[in-house]
C-alpha cells in the first residue's frame, strides 16, 4: 500500500511539474493495450492506465481507459493522457482480472404493442452499436448471446477506422468522421462489416444491416469531400476555407483511404521531425548571465571546436559535454570573458578545447608580429595540474603549433633568471609563484599575453592572492596599451567554488564577461543574498517565522517559505493566511492545483503587496518559480546543495555583474530567512560550514555544537591511520574531508622505537623528499641481514607458489635476485580469469605495488614470526615551496638517488607507532685511515637547496602539541572499548540535548529581556534610508513624528529609539567606518528623523552599516546629485608634468 501511495505522489509531482516540456509526454499514437498515465478528475490525481478505445467527435477526442491500479473506468479527453515513464513502469499493476466461469449475458426483451422486441437488435439497427464478441469468449458464449457495445452518446455519424496521430479537435458546426467507441481492438480487423464478417454469418440480417452501413459511409463521405471542394471553389478568400477546409479536407481523404485500404498508410515525413526546445539554464538550476546572447550546444558534434579536436575527443572517448560546457564553449570559443564555476572544472579537458580553436583560428594571426613571446599563459595551483595541462596538449595534437612549455621555478636564486623561454613558444603553463619569479626578470617577453587562463581559481586566490594580484596587473596592462587595441584580450577562469576575490576579478579584469554557474549553493553565494538565520524552539518557530514577515512592504514582495512534510504546510498556512490576505498553499496533496497556484504567482504586484506561498521542497521542483524575493526555510534543508535550490528560487532577483556601471546601494532584494530549531542538529554541520561562506554572523550556540559533533565525528577514526600529510608537514589539508585520524592514539601510536637520541638508518624505499623506509642498524644484531640471507637461501634451489592467496596473510616474491616478504593487503574481484594482480605491502622495505598473484611464494612458518623490519623515517622542518600539498617528482628523485642504501645517522625527537620522526638527518663518513668523522651532508639542507622546499619550523611542536593534548584528554577517558561507536552516538546525543537547552535558555532571554522594557512587547526596526557627500552622510528614518526619540552617537555606532502608535522602534547601525561624534546631530524634517553624521576622514563610504541590514537602503533620490560630488565623478588632480600643464585625471575618451 505504502509503495503505490509513494508511486502516485511521485506522479503527481512528475506530470503535474510546470516546468516538464507536455509535449514530449503527450502521445502521437494511442493504441489498444497501450499503458500510459491518465488524469482522473474525480480522484484528482494521475493513474496508470490501460488504453481500452480511442473516440473522436465534432470536438474533441476521447480515450477509454482502464486504470490498472484502482479496477476502474475511466473516459478522459486525449490531452490528459500523458506517456508512462519507465520508473513509473516498475511496480506490478494492483488490479487483477478475474472471470467468473459459467455465467452467460442474457438477451433484452422488451414488449411494444404486445409484440416482444429485441433491444440488441434495434440498438444496433438504429446504428447506436454494434455486434462484438466478449475477449472472454473462451467461456463458451453462444452468438446468439451476443452483447451491443454502446456508442459514445455524442456520435451521430458513421464510424470508420483510425490509428494514425490524434487529429486536433475541429468546430462543432462542420462535419467530421467519428471513431468507433470500442471495448476491444482499434483496428480494422474488430469491425465486421470491413474485414471480419465470418463470425457473423449466423444472421443474415445482420449481414445485410453491414453492407448498408458500408455503403451508406462512402456516400457520405464522397458527398461531403465534394461539397467541402465545391464550396471552397466557390468562395476561396473566406475565412471558412482559409482554416476549417484544408485541414477537413485532409482528414477527410485520409480517413476515406484508410477505409477503403485498411492498410496503414505513411504520414507525411515532415509530422516526424521533432523540433528541439530551447534549453532553460533556470530550469536546470543553472545561472547564465552574458552580455552576449549564448546558444547552447545540443552535442558534441556542434560545438564551435576545430574538426581535428572533435574527431580527437570522440575516438579516444575523452569527455562528454557537461551542462556547463555547453554555453561556456561558445563563449570561450568567441573570445569573451567567461568565468565558469562547475562541478567537473577540475579537468582541463572542459575549457581547452574552445580555447585551443580561438587561438589557432584567431588568435595567431592576429596577434602582433613585431612582439615575441606567450600569447597564452595558463596559470596552475600545482606542478601536477601543470603537468596535466601540458600532457592533454601533447595528446590533442597541438604542439606543433602552439610549442607549450611548463614553467616550475624555485625559490633557488637566480634560477627564475636563468629561465629561456623558446621564440616559437605561444603557451606557457605555469604556476603563481612561478610566474611572478620569471616576470620580476623576464617580464619584457610577456608582452604578447593576450589570453590568461586561470586554472582553479578559487585555489589560486586562496593559496597565493598576492601573487595573483601582480598577475592580473601585468595582464591589465599589457591589453590596455593603445597598441594593443585591436588584438584579442581573455581571461578564462574556471573554479568549483565562488569566492569573494572572483567579484574583484569580475568588475576590474574582465569587462563584458559571460557568467555559467552550474552548482546552485554556489550561484547563491555569487548572488550574495542577505543571509538571516534565526535561532528557535521547534514549538516556537511559527511565532518566530510571522515576526519575521512584513505584511505591508514598501514595495511589493514575493515571499516562499519552504516545509518538511505536508502537514507542516497546513500548519504554516493556516497560520499565515490569518496574517496576510494573499496566502497559497502547495504540497503534494495539491499537485492538481499546481497551474493555478502558478498563474496567481506570476501575476504583477505592487507596493504594500506581500504574496507568500508555503510549499514543501519536492513541490519547489515542479512549481518553476524563479522570480522568489524571499526564502524561508521553515523545515531545515539537510544539505548544502538542497539549500542553494531552494535558493534558486530567487534567481531572477540575483545580482547580475555583466551589466556594467551597477552601484551597490547596499539594498539587498534577495534574502533567506533560516530556522533553526533542537531537531536540525543532525544537519546543521553542512548548512552551517556553507553559510560561514557567506559571512552572515553565526549564532554562537550553533558554532560550539557544530565543533561539538566535528569533534565527535573525528573520535570515530579512532582505528583508522594518522593521516599522512599530518605527520609529514604538521598540518593536514582539510580535515573536514580526510578520511584519516587526526589525534593521538594510545593504542595505535604507543610506539617501541627509541623516543630520542642518535640511531643509525638506512634507506631503502623513497616515498616523497622527507618521507622513506627503511630499517635500523643496531651494534647487538642485524635482523633484516641475517634475515634476508636466510630466505636467499631457502629459495635457492626450490620456490614452492603459493596454493590459495588470501588477504591479511604473508608470502615471499622475487626480485632480481633479492626476496621479500609481502602482506597481502587486497584481494580484486578476479572473476572467471586465470591470471590476475594483488596489492601488496613489503613487509622489510615498506613499499607498496601490485605484483602477479602467481609470483607469490609460499613463506615457511620461521620466517613468519619475525617482525616487519620497514620503519618510516620523517624528515622534520622541510614542505614544499609555494604552498604546494606534494613535493615535486625531480626532488624526490634527487633525494632518492642521494640515500637510498646509504647508512645516515638520525637524532630522534619523537616517535609514533611505527614513525621515526628525524631532525637533523646526515651522512657520516670515515676519513680513510683515520678515526675521524665527517657530515658529508645534511638531508634538510639537500632538500632547501633544491629550490623547491620552505623551511617549516612548528612542524615538530604542532606535532608534540597534539600528542600532549590528546594523551591529557584520553587519560580521563576509562578505555576505548568496541562500542566506542555507541558511546559517540551517545555523545552526539548528549551535544544535542546541550543544544537544546541553549535554544531555551536564549529564548528564556528574549523573554525576560521583553519584560524588563516597560510596556515594550516588540522592538521594531524602521526603515532606513541615505546617501553621503565627501564629508558626511545623511541618514533618514521612516518614522512619522515619533514620541519620545531618543539618539546617542558613539565613533562606529548610532542608536535612535522612538514610539509610533504605540510601538516602538530601534535603529541599532554598527557604521562601515567611524564618525566624528561630536559634530554630529539630528533633527525631525518633513516629520521625520534625519541624521547628519560627519566623516573622521572624508572618503567614500562603500556602505552605510558593516553587516547586511535588510531594512538599510540608498537613497536614489539623491543618486546622481552625489554622483556630481564622489569619487565616482569626474575630479580634479594636479598633475603639472615637465611643462607645467595642469592636466584632468579623467576625460569622457572612450580610451580610459
Amino acid at each position: 500500500m505504502g509503495q503505490y501511495d509513494h508511486l502516485t505522489a511521485q506522479m503527481n509531482l512528475f506530470y503535474h511539474d510546470v516546468t516538464q516540456d507536455q509535449h514530449k509526454l503527450k502521445h502521437t499514437t494511442l493504441e489498444k493495450g497501450q499503458i500510459c498515465v491518465a488524469f482522473s478528475p474525480a480522484l484528482k490525481c494521475w493513474c496508470r492506465a490501460k488504453v481500452e478505445a480511442v473516440i473522436t467527435d465534432s470536438v474533441s477526442c476521447q480515450v477509454r481507459c482502464f486504470l490498472v491500479d484502482r479496477g476502474q473506468q475511466l473516459v478522459v479527453p486525449s490531452d490528459q493522457v500523458r506517456v508512462a515513464m519507465p520508473d513509473f513502469l516498475l511496480l506490478p499493476f494492483w488490479v487483477q482480472r478475474f472471470h467468473l466461469s459459467g455465467v452467460k449475458p442474457i438477451r433484452l426483451l422488451v414488449s411494444v404493442n404486445e409484440e416482444k422486441v429485441c433491444a440488441n437488435d434495434e440498438l444496433v439497427a438504429k446504428k447506436f452499436a454494434y455486434y462484438s464478441k466478449d475477449p472472454a469468449a473462451g467461456s463458451g458464449l453462444d452468438d446468439e448471446d451476443r452483447k451491443p457495445a454502446m456508442l459514445s452518446s455524442s456520435i451521430l455519424n458513421h464510424v470508420v477506422n483510425y490509428t494514425k496521430p490524434l487529429p486536433k479537435p475541429i468546430p462543432q458546426d462542420e462535419f467530421t468522421i467519428t471513431e468507433k467507441d470500442t471495448n476491444s481492438d482499434v483496428t480494422a480487423e474488430n469491425l465486421p462489416d470491413i474485414q471480419s464478417s465470418s463470425s457473423f454469418e449466423a444472421s443474415a440480417a445482420e449481414s445485410d444491416c453491414t453492407e448498408e452501413t458500408d455503403s451508406s459511409l462512402a456516400a457520405a463521405l464522397t458527398k461531403n469531400i465534394s461539397l467541402f471542394k465545391f464550396l471552397k471553389f466557390l468562395n476561396p478568400q473566406s475565412i471558412f476555407n482559409q482554416t476549417a477546409s484544408p485541414l477537413l479536407t485532409t482528414v477527410s481523404e485520409n480517413r476515406l483511404l484508410e477505409w477503403l485500404n485498411p492498410e496503414p498508410l505513411k504520414a507525411d515525413d515532415s509530422e516526424d521531425v521533432e523540433v528541439a526546445p530551447a534549453v532553460d539554464p533556470q530550469k536546470d538550476l543553472h545561472l547564465v548571465h552574458s552580455v552576449f546572447p549564448l546558444e547552447p550546444c545540443q552535442s558534441l558534434d556542434d560545438t564551435p571546436i576545430t574538426d581535428q579536436l572533435r574527431r580527437l575527443i570522440q575516438r579516444k572517448q575523452l569527455y562528454s559535454l557537461s551542462p556547463a560546457d555547453r554555453y561556456s564553449w561558445p563563449a570561450v570559443a568567441r573570445g569573451c570573458n567567461t568565468l565558469i564555476v562547475s562541478p567537473n572544472a577540475e579537468q582541463p579537458i572542459s575549457y581547452l578545447p574552445p580555447l585551443l580553436t580561438h587561438i589557432l583560428q584567431n588568435s595567431i594571426y592576429s596577434s602582433l608580429t613585431s612582439s615575441t613571446g606567450p600569447i597564452v599563459v595558463v596559470v596552475c595551483p600545482g606542478w601536477q595540474k601543470t603537468q596535466a595541462i601540458f600532457d592533454l596538449l601533447e595528446e590533442t595534437k597541438v604542439s606543433n603549433s602552439l610549442h607549450p612549455m611548463i614553467i616550475n621555478v624555485g625559490v633557488k636564486k637566480d634560477e627564475a633568471k636563468s629561465v629561456k623561454i623558446p621564440k616559437n613558444c605561444l603557451l606557457i603553463i605555469t604556476t603563481p609563484f612561478s610566474f611572478v619569479r620569471v616576470l620580476s626578470h623576464h617580464c619584457f617577453l610577456f608582452l604578447r599575453m593576450y589570453h590568461l587562463v586561470l586554472d582553479e581559481a578559487d585555489q589560486l586566490f586562496t593559496l597565493a592572492p598576492e601573487q595573483m594580484t601582480t598577475i592580473l596587473q601585468h595582464f591589465q596592462k599589457v591589453v590596455s596599451s593603445e597598441d594593443k587595441a585591436t588584438c584579442p584580450q581573455q581571461i578564462v577562469a574556471v573554479s568549483k567554488q565562488w569566492t569573494s576575490e572572483m567579484e574583484e576579478l569580475l568588475t576590474g579584469h574582465m569587462p563584458h564577461p559571460s557568467i555559467i554557474i552550474t552548482i546552485p549553493e554556489e550561484a547563491a553565494l555569487y548572488a550574495n543574498l542577505q543571509q538571516i538565520i534565526l535561532m528557535s524552539l521547534e514549538s516556537s518557530k511559527i511565532n518566530v517565522l510571522l515576526g519575521t514577515l512584513d505584511f505591508t512592504p514598501d514595495v511589493g514582495q514575493k515571499t516562499l517559505i519552504i516545509t518538511s512534510s505536508p502537514r507542516e504546510a497546513d500548519d504554516v498556512f493556516e497560520a499565515v493566511r490569518n496574517k496576510s490576505a494573499f496566502c497559497m498553499m502547495s504540497h503534494e496533496g495539491l499537485t492538481h492545483e499546481f497551474d493555478f497556484v502558478v498563474q496567481q504567482w506570476k501575476k504583477n504586484i505592487g507596493p504594500g503587496t506581500h504574496v507568500v506561498l508555503v510549499t514543501t521542497n519536492e513541490c519547489l521542483k515542479c512549481l518553476g518559480i524563479l522570480d522568489a524575493t524571499c526564502v524561508v526555510h521553515y523545515g531545515f534543508p539537510s544539505s548544502p546543495r538542497k539549500f542553494g535550490s531552494r535558493l534558486f528560487s530567487m534567481v531572477k532577483n540575483f545580482r547580475n555583474l555583466t551589466t556594467p556601471d551597477k552601484v551597490d546601494t547596499g539594498h539587498h532584494l534577495a534574502k533567506s530567512v533560516l530556522l533553526i530549531s533542537e531537531r536540525n542538529a543532525r544537519h546543521v554541520v553542512g548548512v552551517l560550514r556553507y553559510l560561514g561562506r557567506t559571512g552572515a554572523p553565526l549564532p554562537p550556540e550553533l558554532c560550539s555544537f557544530a565543533q561539538s559533533v566535528t569533534a565527535a565525528r573525528e573520535d570515530q577514526k579512532t582505528n583508522k591511520p594518522l593521516c599522512s600529510h599530518l605527520k609529514s608537514f604538521g598540518a593536514c589539508r582539510d580535515s573536514s574531508v580526510c578520511p584519516d585520524r587526526h589525534s593521538w592514539n594510545p593504542n595505535l601510536d604507543k610506539s617501541e622505537l627509541p623516543a630520542s637520541g642518535v640511531i643509525e638508518v638506512v634507506p631503502l624505499f623513497i616515498k616523497t623528499a622527507s618521507v622513506f623506509y627503511g630499517h635500523i642498524v643496531t651494534k647487538e644484531e642485524n635482523d633484516f641481514g641475517s634475515l634476508a640471507a636466510a630466505m636467499t637461501l631457502f629459495y635457492a634451489d626450490k620456490k614452492p607458489g603459493a596454493t590459495e592467496v588470501l588477504a591479511g596473510a604473508l608470502y615471499a616474491v622475487q626480485e632480481e635476485k633479492d626476496v621479500h616478504r609481502v602482506k597481502v593487503l587486497s584481494i580484486p574481484d578476479r572473476g572467471d580469469r586465470l591470471f590476475f594482480s594483488v596489492f601488496v605491502q613489503f613487509i622489510d622495505v615498506g613499499k607498496r605495488e601490485e605484483v602477479k598473484a602467481h609470483q607469490l611464494l609460499q613463506l615457511p612458518e620461521q620466517f613468519q614470526s619475525v617482525p616487519g623490519q620497514a620503519v618510516e623515517i620523517i624528515v622534520c622542518r622541510v614542505k614544499p615551496a609555494d604552498s604546494e600539498r606534494d613535493w615535486h617528482p625531480k626532488v624526490t628523485r634527487a633525494i632518492s638517488q642521494k640515500i637510498k642504501g646509504l647508512q645516515h645517522r638520525v637524532r630522534v625527537v619523537l616517535t609514533l607507532g611505527n614513525t621515526v620522526f628525524a631532525d637533523p638527518m646526515v651522512r657520516v663518513t670515515q676519513v680513510p685511515g683515520m678515526k675521524t668523522l665527517i657530515n658529508e651532508y645534511s638531508l634538510q639542507s639537500e632538500i632547501l637547496s633544491s629550490g623547491m622546499a620552505e623551511s617549516n619550523p612548528e612542524h615538530i611542536n604542532l606535532l608534540k602539541a597534539l600528542c600532549h593534548a590528546d594523551s591529557a584528554a584520553s587519560s580521563n577517558d576509562l578505555s576505548v572499548s568496541s562500542n566506542s561507536v555507541i558511546s559517540l552516538e551517545n555523545r552526539i546525543q548528549a551535544e544535542e540535548e546541550a543544544l537544546t537547552e541553549a535554544f531555551r535558555a536564549a529564548e528564556v532571554r528574549n523573554l525576560r529581556a521583553a519584560a524588563d522594557r516597560p510596556k515594550l512587547e516588540l522592538l521594531l526596526h524602521p526603515s532606513v534610508r541615505w546617501y553621503q557627500s565627501t564629508d558626511s552622510l545623511t541618514v533618514t528614518l521612516k518614522l512619522s513624528n515619533p514620541e519620545a526619540p531618543s539618539c546617542q552617537f558613539s565613533s562606529d555606532r548610532v542608536v535612535f529609539r522612538g514610539r509610533v502608535d504605540s510601538k516602538w522602534y530601534e535603529a541599532n547601525l554598527e557604521l562601515h567606518r567611524n564618525i566624528d561624534t561630536d559634530r554630529c546631530s539630528w533633527k525631525l524634517k518633513a516629520n521625520e528623523p534625519v541624521l547628519t553624521l560627519l566623516k573622521e576622514t572624508p572618503t567614500c563610504w562603500e556602505k552605510l552599516v558593516k553587516a547586511k541590514n535588510i531594512f538599510v537602503s540608498y537613497d536614489l533620490d539623491h543618486f546622481e546629485e552625489d554622483d556630481d560630488r564622489m569619487c565616482n565623478g569626474q575630479s580634479f588632480v594636479e598633475d603639472i608634468g615637465e611643462h607645467n600643464f595642469y592636466v584632468n585625471s579623467e576625460t569622457d575618451s572612450d580610451s580610459d
